[in-house]
């Protein structure tokens, strides 16, 4: 009875914890964290100016062309993304060009996209 007792406890502590979503990117190539997308959209804000979507904890990924799996994304979607290219060379202060992958929880499509236009040292 009282291991039964100690499963049920642990089964609530889990079902009131919130679920931890990233507040933080990934910092490591390969890392990956959990967020929420807070907004979908085009780059210049006009059909056919390629796609944009952005999550909760501040990474912002970009394309000039439009990408189905980003444009299929709505706000609040959950979304599994991963570090998987880090820019080299750059002048100090500048860090522009970080790759990631995200793959939408709800559609389960995947896209792989920048985080600016430009790389870092670029426009």
């Amino acid at each position: 009875m009282i291991r039964r007792k100690g499963l049920m406890l642990l089964a609530a502590a889990l079902t009131l914890t919130p679920v931890g979503l990233a507040q933080e990117a990934p910092g490591k190539v390969g890392q990956c964290v959990t967020t929420t997308v807070t907004s979908v959209g085009t780059r210049l804000g006009a059909a056919g100016t390629g796609s944009v979507i952005s999550f909760a904890n501040g990474v912002r990924q970009i394309s000039y062309q439009t990408v189905a799996s980003i444009d299929h994304s709505k706000p609040g979607d959950t979304v599994k993304l991963c570090l998987v290219q880090l820019p080299k060379n750059c002048p100090a202060g500048d860090d522009r060009g970080k790759v990631y992958t995200g793959q939408n929880q709800r559609t389960h499509e995947s896209w792989r996209e920048s985080d600016s236009e430009h790389a870092c040292g670029g426009a």
